[in-house]
Formats: structure tokens, sequence, C-alpha cells
């Protein structure tokens, strides 16, 4: 008989993927809000982040006692035991593509940015009749970001409110710095956009 439980190996593969899942997914909804226009749902596993160590610990332990367990099997009982084939779950080659895949989830915090559509800067035409634009920079504090993704999504966002030039956001220091034309444009629009993604706007300042 196989001397490797099955049912045990299956829980240490699906708590190493849970806890490395966890660890990201306060970084991952920002995305998943952009790409399927899920709005507000961006922030909703913000509450997450304190915790992202212990889940990164938790996760290197689990899948460190995996590869202890898969390298280093209980000896059987029966020394004339027929080896037998494993089940895919329980090969060094799954046990490898699980850890490969924890450690991209692990990661994404640090790459997941640079999966957002490159923001590009507006300019409205102005008419011949129209007055010159009156620009605008407005300073705001953000609430609930948590990583670069959280940036890019509310850069995404207040792109998209017309008359919008440029748009720089920083999430270590939680403040976005907007540029618009005041004429197309007004700042309470701008927090709104940014309300919508599921961060907060706490004062902005001029």
């Amino acid at each position: 008989m196989n001397s490797a439980p099955a049912p045990l190996s299956k829980s240490l593969f699906g708590a190493g993927l849970l806890a490395a899942l966890a660890a990201s997914l306060c970084c991952i909804t920002p995305l998943l809000a952009v790409v399927g226009g899920l709005g507000g749902a961006a922030s909703s596993f913000a509450w997450l982040e304190p915790y992202r160590l212990y889940l990164v610990a938790l996760t290197v332990a689990v899948l460190g006692f995996a590869w202890y367990r898969q390298l280093h099997p209980a000896p059987t009982a029966d020394c004339c035991v027929v080896s037998e084939k494993r089940p895919l779950m329980q090969t060094t080659a799954f046990l490898g593509a699980v850890t490969v895949l924890a450690a991209l989830l692990l990661a994404f915090p640090y790459y997941g940015a640079t999966l957002y559509p490159t923001a590009k800067p507006s300019a409205p035409a102005v008419a011949a009749n129209e007055a010159a634009p009156v620009w605008q920079t407005t300073a705001y504090r953000i609430s609930g970001m948590t990583c670069e993704a959280c940036a890019r999504h509310v850069e995404s966002a207040v792109q998209q409110v017309p008359g919008v030039q440029t748009v720089a956001v920083s999430y270590d220091q939680a403040t976005a710095r907007v540029r618009f034309n005041a004429a197309h444009a007004q700042a309470a629009q701008v927090e709104s956009a940014i309300n919508r993604t599921g961060y907060h706007v706490q004062n902005p300042t001029r």
C-alpha cells in the first residue's frame, strides 16, 4: 500500500493555496474590479492587509511541511509491499506546481500594477468659441489603499472623468493629485469617482 495519505496531502495543498490567496486578495480584487466592472468591491478585502505577513508565514510553513512529507515519506510496515503509481495529487510535480502558483499569488502585490491598462493623460479639445481651460489641481487623501494595484485602480477610475488631464496616485502616501479643467469637471466629481472604487476620500486640499 502507498504510505502517503492522500487526504492529508490534499489538505496541505489546499491550505497553502488558500493562505497565499488570502495574503494577496486585498491587491487582487482591485484588478478584478477594473476587469469585471465591480466598482466598490475593490476594497472589500482591504481588512486582510494587517494579517498579510502572518498569512505569508502560514503559506511557507504549510508548503514547507508538504515538501518535507513529499521528500521524507513515512516508512511502510510491510517490507514486501509492491510500489504503486502515485495519484497525480501526491506527485512531486503537482506539489511543485502548487508551490509556483502560491509564489505567484504571494508576489502579486509587487507586479499586479503592471497588469492594469496604461492611463493616458487627456487634454480636452477647446472649441474656437470656448474659453481657455481653467486648470485646477486638487490633492485628495484616500483611505483603504493597500498596494500599488489599488493606486492604479483609482487612477483608472479618475481618468474616466471628463476634463481630467493628469492623475498621480501614491498608495504609500495615501494621496491622489489630480489636474483637471474646472470648466468640465469639479473637485466633487473627482471625489465621487474615487469613492466609487470602494476607497474613501478624506479631506481634499488645494
